[in-house]
């Protein structure tokens, strides 16, 4: 008999072997979408060396990724309570490799970017499925440990990313780093059918809102390629904006009307939750652009080694390892309002830092200060923020809270992948000469620091600390993802 078979019974004890194996497979399939942003970033240049690809390319890489990921994460959590959660993962876990297959083996950027695309649907599936299984299988004593363990070992194999992401660059070569995905979801897969109980949501329907999803992810597309393809001059880049907009004003119309949509309207109530949201559009818009641009930055102009630009990126990383956890302790002492305007100013600090960044730049003097100025932002920031999106909304929307914070930041991060370089004024082959993207570089990081400022300015204006019987302690303590908040499992029901 499969455990398919099986009566489900949310009992698995963490300590017995079929736990271990239950966290086994969470953390390697979560941790394979997790490491995409940082590692396929410090790949671009070579990309766009061996496809002869401009920053057209190279912005579509990431972005095409994101569009499916941030228009369809919310989707996936929904498919995993009514058609059970291991299926939903295993099916994202395989979607994500077959993806990843593809973009190694790609021929031309054509070919990667669609392959990129597909990964987005597989992350969207597996990314929330993989807390929901750690939710719907660990028994009820066990559990905040294991979301423990799973955001510790999670968060080790984000701070490596970027080093992990550059030795497979100047080693291998560039489509390793999406190929290394292959034998991950190989060992994933199996250990999933063989010892992950099935479980779903009783009180889930099959009613899905396939037109919000359809509208939001529409609506975010064409935007995109408006700003990406603005420098062109082309008659499409209006149609495509205009269109944009009018997807974007009939998505709202659309959650408003239904019964259950997947953005309720109603959860934006809370001026709470409204006000962190902006707060998180303004630094994750920061944060995308600016760790696309600052790979480019590092190997274009500063002469680094792919490798040595993963390995810049690890102060900031590693400090949020180490330290999230502490942060989030002491945001609840003193209240969200001081460390979500704290952080962005940080954050600003230290991207203005990287205006030091240029020629021959030196890793002590200009590139670490920088970094640590810009971890210890983040550090400040982040824990407070997922506490304040779950303290704003009722216990049983946490969850609900959680992905839209999550699905926003995405979005921010892709709108700002798009838009970054246009307000630069990076030209197509800009990335390809040091002296071009250096003056390019040095006009965004204000952009970058202005946003976080707004952000700072908002989190003040607005954010206020929750009352005692409201405050919500997030169980993943431990983060790294550099451009997305954690996302919070749901409230367990079947």
């Amino acid at each position: 008999m499969t455990a398919a078979a099986e009566p489900y019974v949310p009992d698995v004890r963490l300590a017995s072997a079929r736990g271990r194996w239950i966290l086994l497979t969470t953390v390697l399939g979560s941790t394979m979408a997790m490491l995409d942003s940082t590692v396929v970033n410090v790949a671009l240049p070579r990309i766009g060396e061996d496809l002869d690809a401009d920053l057209a390319v190279l912005q579509w890489t990431v972005n095409a990724y994101l569009l499916t990921l941030a228009g369809l994460i919310l989707v996936g959590g929904a498919l995993g309570d009514r058609f059970g959660r291991r299926r939903i993962f295993v099916l994202g876990v395989v979607w994500f490799a077959v993806g990843s297959l593809l973009c190694g083996l790609a021929p031309n950027a054509g070919v990667l970017v669609a392959a990129r695309a597909l990964q987005g649907v597989g992350g969207a599936l597996l990314t929330p499925g993989s807390l929901a299984l750690i939710q719907g299988s660990i028994r009820a004593a066990d559990r905040g440990r294991a979301v423990g363990l799973w955001s510790g070992l999670g968060g080790v194999g984000a701070a490596v990313g970027p080093f992990l992401g550059g030795w497979l660059v100047d080693g291998p070569g560039w489509r390793w780093v999406f190929l290394l995905n292959v034998p991950v979801a190989a060992l994933c897969v199996p250990v999933a059918l063989r010892h992950v109980p099935e479980s779903r949501d009783p009180q889930a329907h099959g009613r899905f809102d396939v037109a919000g999803a359809a509208l939001g992810a529409g609506s975010l597309a064409l935007i995109t390629y408006a700003l990406i393809e603005a420098p062109t001059g082309s008659p499409s880049v209006i149609v495509a904006a205009v269109g944009g907009i009018l997807l974007g004003i009939a998505f709202v119309l659309v959650e408003r009307r239904r019964a259950d949509p997947m953005v309720p309207p109603g959860i934006f109530a809370s001026r709470q939750f409204t006000a962190v949201n902006l707060v998180t559009l303004c630094v994750y818009a920061a944060f995308g652009g600016f760790f696309f641009l600052i790979v480019l930055q590092l190997q274009v102009v500063a002469g680094y080694s792919a490798l040595g630009a993963g390995a810049a990126l690890l102060p900031t990383t590693v400090l949020m390892l180490l330290l999230s956890a502490r942060s989030g302790e002491f945001g609840e002492r003193i209240g969200p309002r001081i460390p979500l305007t704290v952080g962005p100013l940080l954050c600003a600090a230290g991207m203005l830092l990287m205006l030091r960044i240029g020629p021959q730049a030196s890793y002590v003097a200009d590139v670490l200060p920088a970094m640590v100025v810009l971890g210890m932002g983040m550090v400040t920031l982040v824990a407070p923020l997922t506490a304040t999106v779950l303290s704003s909304v009722d216990p049983g929307r946490a969850g609900l809270a959680s992905g839209i914070n999550n699905a926003a930041a995405r979005a921010a991060g892709l709108l700002a992948v798009a838009a970054l370089p246009l307000l630069a004024g990076m030209g197509p082959e800009s990335y390809r000469s040091a002296t071009q993207f250096d003056a390019a570089f040095g006009r965004a990081m204000p952009w970058c620091a202005g946003a976080l400022l707004v952000g700072a300015v908002v989190a003040w204006t607005t954010v206020r600390s929750p009352a005692p019987e409201a405050a919500c302690h997030p169980q993943c303590q431990m983060h790294c993802a550099l451009v997305s908040p954690p996302l919070e499992p749901p409230e367990r029901r079947g």
